[in-house]
């Protein structure tokens, strides 16, 4: 690590030293965004939004069509996109919301029933580990309050889709100013050119994949008459953003309510369905399409599930693990920081250099 000197005073910082500086001002950073998360999470949603997009702005030039063109089909498809979503999500969201108190209520019938049922058997259960360890309530107003979360993010649709078609604008003349550098910055910025260009490809790729998740959610949902399967899907494909984990959290809430509604068999061919679509989206098709060296550890899923969601609430759940490969290809650019995205990665194989 670099020594540092103050300008008053010639004397050096130690190593140790300069390691606490970079921690103190880690935090501050942390501090300052948690403060600003309000203005932040609708940046870092167009961003992730404009690499999504970049990618078919792209296919679309490379089949002849100009660039206002295809800005203006992608600001259309943009617009019908998030309209659709922001009024289908809005309407799913206030049902639920309306029907929490007597999902509850059946939900506390539930474990009341199927306590009785054990104590008959000999088996007692402690009420306080219901209410502590094994309580679904508490995870039907997790639910509520996440869903509550991304329905206020969907209030700011206008305003990420104009910054998106903002950033897509100044992404169609990036590569006209990058040739306009000086020879040796252009050579100090390439490398980070190719950092986006990996970013770009694997949410492109999980952004097809979570959207395969969302449809056959929806459809499994549809078949066995869950209600709200649309809201459901919707949240499939969101959290499937989360691998290993973000799946499975996703079936929590229709699993409930299909056993309060529709009886056990319901619900069981919901945890059956459920899990067949994680298992042959999370080992069959994602590996093929994205590698081995793109994953992340499970222990570095939850943690940066844990750590963006405390930084970004709800949203920040939700772009955790794109944001945590971000810097994990970042860090694979470099020789010296490769080790330290290796260390991040779910294999010990070195993740593969970020390349167009």
């Amino acid at each position: 690590m670099p020594e540092i000197r103050t300008e008053d005073s010639p004397a050096v910082l130690g190593p140790a030293t300069g390691k606490l500086v970079v921690a103190a001002s880690l935090v501050v950073i942390f501090a300052g965004i948690k403060a600003a998360e309000r203005l932040i999470v609708p940046f870092l949603l167009a961003v992730f939004i404009s690499i999504i997009v970049s990618s078919v702005m792209l296919w679309l030039r490379r089949r002849g069509v100009g660039k206002p063109a295809a800005l203006a089909l992608m600001g259309l498809a943009l617009l019908a996109i998030g309209v659709g979503l922001a009024n289908l999500f809005g309407a799913a969201f206030e049902g639920f919301r309306a029907s929490m108190p007597e999902y509850l209520r059946l939900l506390d019938s539930q474990v009341q029933n199927l306590t009785q049922w054990l104590e008959a058997r000999g088996v007692e259960v402690p009420e306080q580990f219901v209410q502590e360890y094994a309580n679904p309530q508490a995870l039907m107003r997790f639910t509520g309050r996440f869903l509550g979360g991304l329905s206020g993010m969907l209030g700011n649709t206008f305003l990420i889709l104009v910054t998106v078609i903002f950033m897509l604008l100044e992404a169609s003349s990036f590569t006209a100013k990058l040739e306009a550098l000086p020879e040796g910055l252009r050579r100090s910025v390439e490398p980070y050119h190719e950092v986006v260009a990996a970013i770009r490809r694997y949410m492109a790729l999980k952004t097809v994949i979570c959207i395969i998740t969302g449809l056959l959610a929806t459809g499994l949902l549809l078949a066995l008459r869950v209600e709200n399967a649309l809201l459901w899907g919707l949240v499939a494909f969101l959290l499937n953003y989360i691998p290993n984990i973000g799946s499975f959290i996703a079936a929590v809430p229709p699993l409930l309510l299909a056993l309060i509604l529709n009886g056990p068999w319901t619900a069981l061919g919901v945890a059956v369905g459920y899990t067949v679509i994680n298992v042959s989206m999370g080992n069959l098709l994602e590996p093929r399409l994205m590698g081995h060296g793109m994953g992340l550890s499970t222990l570095v899923v939850f943690m940066s599930l844990v750590f963006w969601g405390w930084l970004l609430g709800p949203v920040g759940m939700l772009l955790s693990v794109p944001l945590t490969m971000s810097v994990k290809i970042a860090l694979a650019a470099g020789e010296s920081t490769r080790p330290v995205a290796m260390l991040l990665g779910a294999s010990a194989h070195p993740p593969p250099r970020p390349a167009e």
